[in-house]
């Protein structure tokens, strides 16, 4: 399970850091674009604002920013062998709750309780 795993998580982690440098690019593009700009976007009835789409990229980032955070820690899990096995409880970790959040540290019951 856990050669699985890693494969796995280590695709993940890839998909996120991708998403992580494409954020980055875009924002630095916008930024770039917008320097020494006095135009009034946020009356503009063409199209988004810049601080709208700021805001869109920042979440975008930071979403990615997070994922690629719990694959490593994910990653750590499995090269330490506690990967699938609770963080709080120590019991295993449902293969259906890998399943749909690989990076998953906590069993559902205890997840429930630590309100993850």
């Amino acid at each position: 399970m856990n050669e699985d795993a890693h494969d796995r998580l280590c695709e993940l982690r890839a998909q996120a850091a991708e998403r992580v440098r494409s954020t980055a690019a875009i924002l630095a593009e916008l930024t770039h674009d917008r320097a020494g700009s006095n135009d009034d976007d946020e009356h503009d009835p063409e199209g988004v604002t810049l601080s709208s789409e700021w805001s869109r990229l920042t979440g975008l980032a930071e979403a990615a920013a997070s994922e690629l955070h719990q694959v490593d820690e994910a990653l750590a899990r499995v090269d330490a062998g506690t990967y699938g096995l609770c963080a709080n409880c120590g019991q295993p970790i449902p293969p259906g709750r890998l399943e749909v959040r690989p990076f998953a540290e906590h069993c559902v019951a205890c997840a429930e309780k630590l309100g993850r």
